[in-house]
């Protein structure tokens, strides 16, 4: 009965961590106590976890023991089986810094012998910042070959703040038309081959999952040669960058976009915490989940 109510209390503590947590552009793996084998086992960073909002564009610093301890970015695989063979990133410097800069499911363990299994790994999931925007391409004109040839779909991107978890959808005739995500190099010599992905019902719907330069084009014969294809370059914090190329202003006498400019506001990411005393209390909070563990 006893512990019932400890473990309640518990998940009373967590619930209005939650509410008080807010967004952060930095989160300081399991606070106070850092990158250890935790007291507690796995739970301490599952409870650690459930505390923070994680979005795309944070930065997650580890904080350890140089030579006792280390981190690695792994596959959900090696994750559950504790594998560290071939890990994404490892890193044996504390801090040691991740930028958070996909959209989906993250993983990090400890490869010293036997950490990982005494509970050294972290799982969360990132999710897109709050706001965020779909955009239309080519707007009222849709997706086609537009009639300024390229410079068109260059405007029309020139002025936007794409960021990650927004969303572009492609408008086009069934059978006349596709949409390809490409390589840059595919971009500029309009090749056809070596296609990342290919969308051919319209609307085609493209979350962009991750920061850094994108390229889009037709397949149809001579589309992208005659001006369909779309340079966009994706941000994490908001600020407006084009890609190398692609993206460059449009001409004099032109708008900044076809329907005027369209800048999406920034990622509200970086509210403070209403909690000053958010990491002594998650500190406590794991070490006494290691107590009635």
């Amino acid at each position: 009965m006893a512990r019932e109510l400890r473990l309640a209390i518990l998940a009373i503590a967590v619930a209005a961590l939650l509410q008080l947590t807010a967004a952060q552009n930095t989160h300081t793996v399991g606070d106070d106590l850092g990158w250890v084998v935790p007291p507690g086992g796995n739970i301490t960073y599952e409870i650690w976890a459930a505390s923070q909002i994680f979005l795309a564009g944070d930065i997650l610093v580890f904080n350890f023991s140089d030579g006792d301890q280390d981190v690695a970015k792994v596959t959900k695989e090696a994750f559950n089986t504790c594998n560290s063979t071939n890990p994404i990133s490892l890193k044996t410097k504390s801090p040691a810094n991740f930028t958070l800069d996909t959209i989906g499911e993250y993983y990090f363990i400890g490869t010293k012998d036997g950490h990982c299994k005494s509970g050294q790994k972290l799982a969360f999931n990132v999710t897109s910042a709050p706001g965020n925007t779909t955009y239309i391409v080519g707007d009222d004109l849709g997706w086609y070959i537009p009639p300024g040839g390229e410079v068109y779909y260059k405007t029309w991107a020139y002025g936007k703040i794409f960021t990650v978890g927004d969303t572009l959808v492609f408008n086009f005739v069934n059978g006349s038309d596709d949409v390809a995500v490409v390589t840059k190099s595919v971009y500029e010599n309009c090749t056809k081959n070596d296609t990342i992905a290919v969308y051919k019902a319209t609307p085609a719907n493209i979350t962009l999952k991750s920061t850094g330069e994108h390229f889009f084009t037709s397949t149809y014969n001579k589309h992208c040669e005659w001006g369909q294809k779309l340079a966009i370059n994706v941000t994490a914090n908001g600020t407006a960058t084009p890609p190398s190329s692609g993206s460059a202003k449009p001409p004099p006498g032109s708008s900044s976009s076809i329907n005027g400019p369209t800048a999406a506001p920034p990622p509200q990411n970086s509210a403070p915490s209403r909690f000053p005393g958010r990491g002594y209390f998650v500190t406590s909070l794991l070490f006494a989940i290691a107590l009635f563990h």
